[in-house]
């Protein structure tokens, strides 16, 4: 489909760099065998919009027999989003979901009071070769969601609008821009997609959000003149309308934001609470081994381990 025709493209130059509020470089930590880069929560930024955490796992690749293997952990407070450009994981959580996910889908599982899951590089995969290459995220539900019974959705691609125009690709995943609508169930208001763009072509940020990101996958984009690189993150100030242009290589972006919370977040290891209190509660909980008896039981067809509390 075209380009909403009701954005208007502008000029990268026409926005200065004070426009952008917080620049994010995440350091880059060796979990065995590839890499995980942490974009947030960040020393200078802990949220955008809704995003509490951004995680870039690989690229990494894998031999034969090798795999990723995420032990089931539990999740309070807040929806995970697993996108992936590489590879694949199979996700199985308490809700009874048991899932591969693909490149280009989406799998939003959305703890509230609380769930358990795991994530592993498949069977199938495991058989030769294979690749990891991805994003992982959280979105914090606001007040009155956080106590939800969990839930787990997956859209594969054909399910996830595309917005295409001019040398610039955006998937839908979550939430809405571009007067587009993705199909998953959002407690607040909300955007996140992913952007392919070719040499030289420009990205209009969706203006009608509170707070907006951008994350560098691959590539290069400019800003008021300023190239900035893959594995930097952006967050712009609210309300300058801003156009982005990809560096001579092209692009592959994230674009993330929404509206902000009512009150703050704290986070500790997986838990997202709107208070200290839930979270030492919810440590309580884990920490008991009452599967299926309060808030926590572990995955189906994944129980014979799982990640202890950290000290």
């Amino acid at each position: 489909m075209s380009w909403n025709p009701a954005i208007e493209p502008g000029c990268p130059d026409e926005v200065g760099l004070d426009a952008i509020e917080t620049l994010i470089v995440p350091r880059a930590r060796d979990l065995g065998g590839f890499e995980v880069r942490r974009a947030l929560p960040a020393p200078k930024r802990q949220i955008v919009g809704p995003f509490i955490f951004f995680d870039q796992a690989g690229p990494a690749e894998l031999l034969t027999g090798q795999g990723v293997d995420v032990r089931p952990h539990p999740h309070t407070g807040l929806g995970t989003v697993t996108y992936l450009f590489r590879g694949d994981f199979h996700h199985r959580d308490s809700t009874g979901a048991d899932q591969v996910i693909r490149p280009g889908e989406l799998n939003w599982m959305v703890a509230g009071r609380g769930v358990t899951h795991s994530e592993r590089t498949s069977s199938a995969a495991r058989n030769g070769p294979n690749s990891l290459f991805g994003i992982q995220t959280w979105v914090a539900l606001p007040d009155r969601h956080e106590d939800m019974a969990p839930m787990f959705e997956h859209y594969g691609q054909e399910a996830l609008p595309v917005i295409e125009d001019r040398g610039v690709s955006v998937r839908l995943i979550l939430g809405e821009a571009y007067g587009e609508k993705a199909p998953a169930t959002t407690y607040s208001e909300t955007f996140y997609a992913d952007v392919a763009l070719e040499a030289g072509s420009r990205l209009p940020m969706p203006h009608d959000h509170e707070d907006r990101g951008i994350y560098i996958v691959e590539g290069s984009i400019s800003i008021a003149g300023q190239e900035y690189e893959a594995s930097q993150m952006m967050v712009f100030r609210p309300g300058d309308r801003i156009t982005v242009a990809a560096g001579d290589r092209g692009a592959r972006l994230m674009i993330l934001g929404g509206s902000t919370l009512s009150g703050p977040r704290y986070i500790w290891w997986n838990f997202v609470a709107s208070s200290r209190e839930r979270i030492e509660e919810a440590k309580a909980e884990w920490r008991a081994e009452n599967w299926g008896k309060g808030r926590f039981d572990l995955p189906v067809n994944d129980r014979d381990e799982h990640t202890p509390l950290p000290d």
